[in-house]
């Protein structure tokens, strides 16, 4: 049983506190921070209201590492689960070494002023939080975390190599909005409007934004159209997986969302840099996600699913040739409102953000420096998938993808 931090008061956040909460047999306490504490408080007030347990809340600027470090010190947390925004990273990271504790999150950092998805930052700690005898954990989510996590399984119990990689995330949700993102409004126009960068033959290849679309049939959800576009964790597997040929990322999105970003595009609403309006700066991005539905906000409306998964192909480990596998998680928004009062997105990035932190407070994985997924024995963490409300199946497929 382990005293837990986790800082950050958002749909993800929510979904991680909740299953912390229904876990208590791992996590004996639990204490929650942010910016803004009367959010910490309402996801409080219904961990308690459906579970029964208590969370503490506090109020901190996560970039102010000072503060930050003193109220880790204070708490005396065992972990400390950073589910706030990526450009807060490295200051706590930071405070996490500060404090000397132990540190995991679920996206990689990148800089306010430049959407660059890069682990270089965080990599560059290794040695500090190597000689301090700590853990930091990277990419705890969905994708990042299960994706890498299903591709390590996959070259552990099916194939001996990966030599294509395609990482296929679905949302089949509606929530009846004429526009609104899943998750961080900031972080999803970036990620959807940065050029897509791919693996292929030892570099990455680099084609305009959503420049590339293929019609999939996903199961549970139907046909969709998804881009392909960049995403950290192909980085982190052309690392880690030496033999990769071809690694790529897809995300589904409906016509109307498509239509809207371009308009938004077009008007300079999704720019990063700062521009004078009435003798203040401000950022056109930062005001669009102020207006924007918040994603929190859309568990009550959204129905349908999610489809998320990797089809890898490889040599078989049996000898049998090469071989095409297909491992996934079908996530429905209802069920996980039902359990959590958050929608699928949400879900199927907190859960593993719990089962991350579960891993690392049980010993199940261990290690002393900065670790991504892929380092990592992937049958305990799968296990706790199967457990706690994000379910996978694997199948083989005729052969390797024809997109």
């Amino acid at each position: 049983m382990s005293k837990v931090l986790v800082i950050g008061a958002g749909g993800v956040s929510s979904v991680c506190v909740h299953k912390m909460a229904m876990n208590p047999g791992i996590f004996s306490e639990i204490h929650l921070a942010s910016r803004t504490r009367a959010k910490c408080d309402a996801i409080a007030a219904s961990v308690k209201e459906r579970t029964g347990q208590t969370v503490s809340t506090y109020e901190i600027d996560a970039e102010e590492v000072p503060a930050l470090t003193r109220l880790i010190q204070e708490i005396g947390p065992k972990l400390v689960v950073n589910l706030a925004l990526p450009y807060q990273d490295l200051p706590i990271m930071d405070a996490c070494l500060a404090a000397g504790v132990d540190y995991l999150d679920t996206a990689n950092y990148e800089p306010k002023d430049e959407a660059k998805f890069e682990y270089k930052w965080q990599w560059a700690y290794q040695d500090r939080f190597k000689q301090a005898g700590l853990m930091a954990l990277l990419g705890s989510g969905f994708d990042p975390g299960v994706t890498s996590v299903f591709a390590m399984w996959l070259k552990k119990h099916k194939l001996k190599t990966i030599r294509q990689l395609d990482i296929l995330d679905c949302n089949g949700g509606d929530h009846g909005q004429a526009f609104a993102t899943n998750f961080n409004p900031e972080i999803n126009i970036r990620e959807v409007t940065a050029p897509a960068r791919h693996w292929e033959n030892g570099q990455f290849v680099e084609t305009p934004a959503m420049a590339k679309k293929v019609a999939f049939d996903f199961e549970a959800v139907g046909p969709k159209n998804m881009y392909m576009m960049y995403h950290e964790e192909l980085e982190s597997l052309a690392k880690f997986l030496p033999e990769l040929e071809r690694g790529r990322f897809w995300m589904t999105f409906g016509d109307a969302y498509i239509t809207h970003l371009t308009v938004l595009q077009n008007v300079g609403m999704t720019r990063i840099d700062p521009v004078l309006y009435q003798g203040k700066e401000i950022v056109p991005l930062q005001f669009l996600a102020a207006v924007l539905p918040k994603p929190e906000t859309l568990g009550p409306t959204t129905k349908g699913k999610t489809n998320i998964g990797d089809i890898a192909t490889g040599e078989a480990l049996d000898g049998s040739g090469e071989k095409t596998f297909y491992i996934y998680n079908i996530c429905d928004h209802e069920d996980a409102y039902a359990e959590t009062g958050n929608q699928a997105i949400s879900y199927t990035t907190g859960v593993p953000a719990m089962i991350g932190a579960a891993m690392m407070l049980t010993g199940a994985w261990k290690g002393e420096g900065v670790f991504n997924m892929e380092e990592m024995d992937p049958d305990p963490f799968m296990a706790m998938l199967n457990t706690q409300g994000l379910p996978w199946q694997v199948k083989e497929l005729a052969g390797p993808v024809d997109f």
